[in-house]
C-alpha cells in the first residue's frame, strides 16, 4: 500500500479516489480513471509514475455490461468527476482526463464517449486487452460468415478518428485471445483499422514485463500494440504493463 488518501465516492458504488501526497491542489490536476483492476495495483503504478495525478479506480464486477450500464445516464460521469474534484480539493480543476479500461472495463469508456460533452472532455483513452463487439448474427464467427456489429465500436471509431487527426490520444494494447462467441480484441482492432484505412506494421520485439510484441500502428495520437499469447497470464500481463502505455500518452 502506497501513501495517500482513499475516498469511496458516493456517486458510484465501487469507485474509489486515490490522491497521493505530491498532488498540488493550487494547480490543475491530471485525472486518471481506471475501470476494472485491483485498486492497490493501480495506486502503486500511479504513485510511482504519475505522483501528481489523481486516480479513480472503478470495479463493478464481471462483464462489460455492468461497466457500461451506469454511464448510460449522462449525469453519472459528471457526478463522479465533480465529487472527485471536491474530495481532492483542486482549486483549478482537472488539467486532463485519461480513461483506462482493462478487459471488461472497456464497456464504461464506450458508454462515456457516447455522450458528446464527455467525448470533448476526455483527452486520452487507453484500452488494455479490452475492446469487443458482438457478431451478426449473434455468435456466428467471421470465419463462418458472421460480421462485426459496428454499433458496438461506434464511439471508439469516432475517438480514433480524432486521435489520427492529432486532437486526442488513443492507445490500444491487445493479446491474441479468441473468445469465440463474440469478436476478439484482434478482430475489433482490425475492424477499427480497416474503417480508418490504416494498416498494421509487423514488429517483432520484446515488450514490457516479458511480453512479445508482434505488430504496431503509430499515426499522430493513435497507437496500437499487438502482442503474442492467448492465455489468462497473457491477458493479465496487459494490466501489469499499464505504466509503459500511460507514459506513451504523455499525460499532463
Amino acid at each position: 500500500e502506497v501513501p495517500g488518501r482513499r475516498t469511496d465516492l458516493a456517486a458510484l458504488k465501487g469507485a474509489v479516489l486515490f490522491a497521493g501526497p505530491k498532488i498540488k491542489t493550487d494547480k490543475p490536476v491530471p485525472l486518471i480513471i481506471h475501470f476494472h483492476g485491483v485498486p492497490w495495483l493501480m495506486e502503486y503504478h500511479v504513485a510511482k509514475h504519475f505522483p501528481k495525478a489523481a486516480l479513480i479506480t472503478v470495479n463493478l464486477g464481471s462483464g462489460s455490461r455492468v461497466y457500461g450500464d451506469p454511464f448510460v445516464q449522462a449525469e453519472m460521469f459528471h457526478n463522479l468527476i465533480d465529487e472527485a474534484a471536491k474530495a481532492v480539493g483542486t482549486k483549478k480543476g482537472w488539467s486532463s482526463i485519461t480513461l483506462v479500461g482493462f478487459s471488461a472495463g472497456y464497456g464504461a469508456i464506450r458508454a462515456i464517449l457516447r455522450h458528446g460533452q464527455y467525448f470533448q472532455l476526455v483527452n486520452n483513452v487507453l484500452l488494455l486487452d479490452g475492446i469487443h463487439a458482438s457478431y451478426i448474427p449473434e455468435g456466428k464467427r467471421l470465419a463462418d460468415g458472421g460480421v462485426i456489429k459496428e454499433d458496438d465500436l461506434d464511439s471508439y471509431i469516432k475517438f480514433a478518428r480524432e486521435a489520427v487527426a492529432g486532437n486526442k490520444r488513443f492507445l490500444i494494447s491487445h493479446s491474441e485471445i479468441f473468445p469465440g462467441t463474440y469478436a476478439s480484441t484482434t478482430e475489433c482492432v482490425d475492424h477499427l483499422l480497416s474503417t480508418l484505412g490504416i494498416r498494421r506494421r509487423a514488429k517483432l520485439k520484446n515488450g514490457p514485463v516479458g511480453m512479445q510484441q508482434t505488430s504496431e500502428v503509430d499515426v499522430k495520437g493513435f497507437h496500437i500494440r499487438g502482442y503474442a499469447g492467448n492465455t489468462g497470464a497473457d491477458h493479465g500481463d496487459q494490466l501489469q504493463a499499464m505504466p509503459d502505455w500511460l507514459k506513451a500518452l504523455k499525460i499532463k
